[in-house]
């Protein structure tokens, strides 16, 4: 059978001269199988590809990106060792020929690319495919052969022949099955095996061409002259194509890298945009929520105050009156203390719809928590008010029929006005509150205006002031108290918060609530906070020579004291003065603290981030802040706030927005701390979708620092499976608790020291 001038089943001529020491050029044989290689892994990458890419065009670009990789790999591999090829004879190359042998491969790697743009291929498929394609390689080789020009005819061993066919196809095969397999995955590993595939597939092409080769029988008539074999210019020329090929390879796959972290970042933009759009969806809900009172379906203070601050704009423009009216239920702790506090919240629902009926439309009727409501009014002079406070006092004196009793129920009022007592929303409020604690103090069931009689509470205040200003000054007088922060992985205590507390000559332990408001007011608050972290960081030096290497303190800051841009350095001078490693020290901010400046305050913590101290927001879920800032900020830690536990498991709501942040802070790579955690039940909740850390009263209540060693000393000897109840010491086995097994079982330790916790 004759093809081409190709002799494949003729048998060799009786007569001529059979030329059998041919050779190869070594160097160009090395160089056509790394180039079958490249290109073969070339494919491989093409595939990924095509199998990633989600738009026909970019289908289509991939798929002539693959074959043309291939084609060329392949082509070049066989005329490369076509160069390598020495004869006896003179030797040149038809160049018709030799594209249309190019343009064969092309096509075979149309196919393979073709078959591989299906998500899924038969086995049929695979062997009709493979068969195809397998074909194309043996034409192209085959074709390329008959570009040879000699004065030899060519002749081939048709056993050898079949079997270089046979291998064309093992290889298309293959070729086909690798990349298939390979065309999902990612990582070092996934790399390494398109490394050994694309090895293992250019031994098998190289291994058809050679079959082909040691197939080739060339005879020459037999008074044609021999001539040494010479490899003139074949080497250069071999480097030349090698050279090109190679770039378009590499080109390729270049291509194909930059469009796989494209795609990926793509994806990755999606799913973040996909999720903060979902939690934009949950920060609407939860503002919603978060601006309404559960139990009397009322607006909360935090409602009350965005509604406050647009009525008081409002009346400030058009000369108008306000009148805040602070309402407290007489006596209402009996009722919690004798009949539950199932029943106080009914009777809480009661006196809400009272205080409703008895005010206008108009008006803002606001629980701001406890037996503690308050009344917005527009009025056009102050006896508008004292009509209407009346009104809301003889509407509670009705009986409410309540645990089989029938009870009436009084309120003591307290009356600001604007403009006459107060411009601002803060001080109308603490005017009303002020005349509350008057109207309390006189009897109860009684309405009190604010007037300049109250200042005496007032001037209480600028005392607390003074004196608080010498406790910063002589140091004498506040203290740190110590709450543990548990990892819920380990069981471990990881951190302490410190809490300022100020023991007062007259007034006794005072929390927070007390004194920081007149810190803030009245300039102190960035001394005082430079008091607490100092004193943080030298117990935390004494931990360290304790034993406790790696416990954590975190200290809060205040949103005064974050706008100040001298805080990164007295940050760093404090850790310095204790000698403490900065990554022991994490500061809390809040979330609408960081929103006061944002751009400043980012590029603050950032510098406090660049000492080692790791940075937390705190309260979150309770502010305004907007999701897409909650990035930029440099964080370690996300502080749920403890009004989204209280209710876990009674409230699936809560549930949900609590999964939500977790699921959210994890996608940026933060830690969580649950605050507020005192049953159970809510720390089974939390360690069930995977927060990090819990703090909470289910752990202990704030306390001295001296008296939390023993506690956290049992705490970090426990096992993780053992995190909740802790067992007693040996001396308190027996011990009869009234409540929290884990709260009473510190009575030994803090004793009276924590009558007064605070948060």
């Amino acid at each position: 059978m004759d093809w081409l001038g190709l002799h494949f089943l003729a048998e060799l001529p009786a007569s001529g001269q059979i030329l059998l020491d041919c050779t190869h050029y070594g160097l160009l044989v090395v160089l056509a199988y790394l180039i079958a290689c490249a290109a073969n892994f070339a494919t491989l990458d093409m595939a990924e590809r095509l199998s990633h890419a989600e738009k026909p065009e970019a289908q289509t670009l991939w798929c002539w990106l693959g074959a043309m990789c291939l084609a060329v790999g392949i082509w070049a591999m066989h005329f490369i060792n076509m160069l390598a090829f020495q004869a006896p004879i003179e030797v040149h190359y038809d160049l018709h020929i030799t594209v249309m042998s190019l343009l064969i491969a092309l096509i075979a790697g149309l196919v393979v690319m073709r078959m591989l743009s299906n998500t899924s291929l038969s086995t049929t498929q695979y062997i009709h495919s493979s068969i195809l394609v397998g074909l194309g390689i043996t034409a192209m080789h085959y074709v390329g052969m008959s570009a040879l020009r000699s004065n030899a005819t060519q002749y081939y061993e048709p056993r050898l022949f079949a079997l270089s066919t046979l291998t064309a196809i093992a290889s298309s095969l293959a070729i086909l099955l690798l990349a298939v397999r390979l065309r999902k995955g990612s990582g070092m590993l996934h790399q390494l095996y398109k490394v050994g595939a694309s090895l293992l597939l250019g031994a098998g092409i190289l291994l058809t061409h050679f079959l082909g080769m040691w197939s080739l029988n060339l005879v020459v008539p037999a008074a044609s002259a021999l001539q040494p074999a010479t490899s003139d210019n074949s080497l250069q020329l071999g480097l030349t194509i090698a050279l090109i090929v190679m770039l378009i390879i590499v080109g390729s796959i270049s291509a194909a890298l930059a469009d796989k972290k494209l795609q990926g970042k793509e994806h990755d933009l999606r799913r973040v945009n996909a999720l903060l759009s979902q939690l934009d969806q949950a920060r609407v809900s939860l503002q919603q929520v978060a601006h309404y009172d559960a139990l009397t379906n009322l607006i909360n203070r935090r409602g009350f105050n965005h509604i406050f601050a647009e009525k008081l704009l409002e009346q400030t423009l058009s000369g108008g009156m306000l009148a805040v009216m602070f309402l407290d239920i007489d006596h209402f702790k009996r009722i919690n203390d004798s009949l539950g506090h199932d029943a106080g919240d009914e009777l809480l629902k009661v006196i809400a719809d009272h205080i409703r009926n008895a005010t206008r439309t108009q008006d803002v009727v606001a629980r701001f928590g406890g037996d503690e409501f308050c009344i917005l009014i527009s009025l056009n002079n102050r006896e508008e008010a004292r009509h209407l406070a009346q009104r809301v006092m003889h509407a509670m004196k009705e009986p409410i029929a309540l645990g089989g009793r029938r009870m009436v129920m009084t309120t003591s009022i307290g009356i600001s006005v604007f403009p006459d007592d107060g411009k601002t929303c803060e001080e109308l409020l603490k005017n009303a509150d002020l005349a509350l604690y008057e109207s309390k103090g006189s009897g109860r069931n009684a309405l009190y205006f604010f007037s300049s009689n109250l200042k005496t509470k007032a001037t209480l205040e600028l005392q607390l002031e003074e004196e608080l200003r010498g406790a910063l000054r002589d140091g004498e007088g506040l203290l740190l108290y110590y709450q543990p922060i548990v990892d819920l992985q380990t069981g471990h205590v990881a951190k302490l918060e410190a809490l300022v507390r100020w023991q007062h000559p007259q007034h006794g332990l005072l929390t927070p609530e007390r004194f920081i408001a007149i810190a803030e007011a009245n300039g102190l608050i960035a001394e005082l906070d430079n008091w607490v972290l100092r004193r943080a960081c030298r117990d935390l030096s004494l931990l360290h020579k304790g034993g406790f290497e790696r416990l954590l303190i975190a200290v809060n800051c205040s949103a005064l004291n974050l706008a100040r841009e001298e805080l990164a350095e007295e940050i760093r001078f404090a850790l310095e003065d204790a000698g403490v490693s900065p990554d022991r020290l994490e500061l809390e901010v809040t979330e609408n603290a960081l929103m006061g400046n944002i751009s400043n305050t980012i590029e603050l913590l950032k510098h406090i981030r660049a000492l080692g101290v790791s940075l937390s927001i705190d309260d979150f879920g309770t502010g305004y802040s907007s999701l897409a800032y909650l990035r930029r900020l440099p964080l370690n830690t996300l502080k749920i706030d403890r009004s989204f536990i209280v209710d876990i498991p009674k409230s699936q709501q809560d549930m949900e927005i609590v999964q939500a942040i977790i699921i959210m802070a994890h996608t940026l790579h933060l830690k969580v701390v649950t605050e507020g955690v005192e049953t159970p039940q809510q720390l089974d909740f939390l360690s069930q979708y995977g927060c990090d850390y819990a703090q909470g009263y289910l752990f202990s209540k704030p306390a001295p620092l001296e008296l939390l060693l023993p506690l956290i000393q049992e705490l970090n000897q426990r096992k993780p499976a053992s995190l909740w109840p802790p067992a007693l010491p040996p001396q308190f086995t027996g011990l009869t608790t009234s409540g929290n097994l884990f709260t009473d079982s510190l009575i030994p330790y803090i004793g009276a020291t924590v009558a007064h916790p605070a948060g």
